[in-house]
C-alpha cells in the first residue's frame, strides 16, 4: 500500500477504537483512495461480490466520511496557496474562477470559511437617555359572547 494512500487510513491496520476491520474492509477502504471515491469499483477491486457494496458502504460509512474529511483537511494547505496564487498572480490563470471557488468551498468545509458576523450596538444619546420600555406579560383574551356582522363592501 502506498503512504500516499496509507496516510487516510486507519492508523492500525486492525483496529481503530475498539472497531475491528476484516483486511477486505481494509482494502475496501484502501482501494476508495485509489479508486477516486468510486465505491462500486474499490469493492470489485477488494474482492466483493458484484453489487454487495452497498452493504460495504453501510458498513463502512463513519469510516468513509472520515476519510473524506481527512481528505479535505489535507488538501486544506494547498487551497489556501492556490487563493494567495491567483490573488497575486499578475497575469490571468485559466480557470481562476473555478480554482478560487474550488478551494473556497474546501476550506469553507473544514471550517476555515469566512466567519458570520453580527455586529449589535445600542447607542445612547441624549434624547432617550437610555430608556428600556417593557412591555407586561401577556395574558390570555376570553371571549364569552360576542355578535359580529359581516360588510358587504
Amino acid at each position: 500500500m502506498s503512504t500516499h494512500i496509507s496516510k487516510y487510513l486507519p492508523r492500525n491496520t486492525q483496529k481503530q477504537g475498539e472497531r475491528e476491520y476484516t483486511e477486505r474492509q481494509l482494502s475496501f477502504l484502501a482501494n476508495l483512495l485509489k479508486t477516486g471515491g468510486d465505491p462500486k469499483q474499490a469493492a470489485e477491486l477488494a474482492g466483493y461480490s458484484e453489487g454487495s457494496y452497498p452493504q460495504v458502504i453501510k458498513a463502512l460509512k463513519q469510516e468513509m466520511i472520515d476519510l473524506a474529511s481527512d481528505v479535505l483537511a489535507q488538501s486544506a494547505p494547498k487551497a489556501a496557496f492556490k487563493l494567495v496564487e491567483v490573488m497575486e498572480a499578475e497575469h490571468s490563470i485559466p480557470q481562476s474562477n473555478v480554482k478560487i471557488q474550488a478551494a473556497q468551498t474546501i476550506l469553507d468545509r473544514i471550517g476555515l470559511g469566512k466567519a458570520e458576523r453580527i455586529d449589535v450596538n445600542h447607542k445612547v444619546d441624549d434624547s432617550n437617555q437610555g430608556s428600556l420600555f417593557i412591555l407586561p406579560a401577556k395574558t390570555p383574551v376570553t371571549v364569552d359572547d360576542a355578535e359580529y356582522a359581516v360588510s358587504k363592501d
